[in-house]
């Protein structure tokens, strides 16, 4: 209902593409405020443990801050399991009662695993090694399967490209590109 509260936030658009040995993350920098954009360039991607785990949110910003700081605590107490890890803060997130409030979905990466997790206990590994989320995450994984299927470019490009035709569709998603890359071990 107009003018009882403030407008929901979307922002994000998230895509995480695995192909052969290579990780690659992707998220645009639009964040908007009911139907206006409100910054074009922030930063919804984050490295985690040295350079090891690939991290992106979508939602509120604040609300990620706080997830990526349980994850990352998370992270200490299993240091080589990130699906481990990921259960863990699910669980967190889902039975205490301040987290279970927080609106953001986070994706988290690294060499052996992708993987999204969702306040309402989910923790999802992708079948193909490719996920998104966020206000232009189906265009994304559309375009991302799409280009993986029928090309050979590496998982960076696909991951750049695949944002690039969600920004074409999706209102909520720019093509401020951010791309992160697991570097090689």
């Amino acid at each position: 209902m107009p003018g009882s509260g403030p407008a929901p936030i979307r922002a994000t658009t998230i895509v995480c593409v695995r192909r052969e040995e290579s990780v690659a993350m992707a998220g645009d920098g639009q964040v908007t405020l009911g139907e206006t954009v409100v910054k074009a360039r922030a930063t919804k991607l984050r490295v985690l443990q040295g350079g090891r785990i690939l991290a992106g949110f979508a939602g509120g910003v604040a609300d990620a801050l706080t997830l990526f700081e349980k994850f990352e605590a998370q992270i200490k107490r299993h240091p080589k399991n990130l699906p481990r890890a990921a259960t863990a803060l699910a669980r967190e997130w889902r039975s205490d009662r301040y987290l279970r409030r927080l609106e953001a979905v986070l994706a988290v990466a690294d060499r052996e695993s992708s993987l999204l997790i969702a306040g309402t206990g989910e923790v999802i590994e992708p079948d193909d090694g490719i996920l998104a989320l966020g206000s232009g995450g189906p265009h994304a994984l559309a375009a991302a399967r799409a280009l993986a299927e029928n090309t050979d470019l590496p998982a960076s490009t696909i991951a750049r490209k695949a944002l690039e035709i969600a920004a074409g569709i999706c209102i909520y998603t720019n093509d401020e590109i951010d791309v992160l890359e697991l570097e090689d071990q």
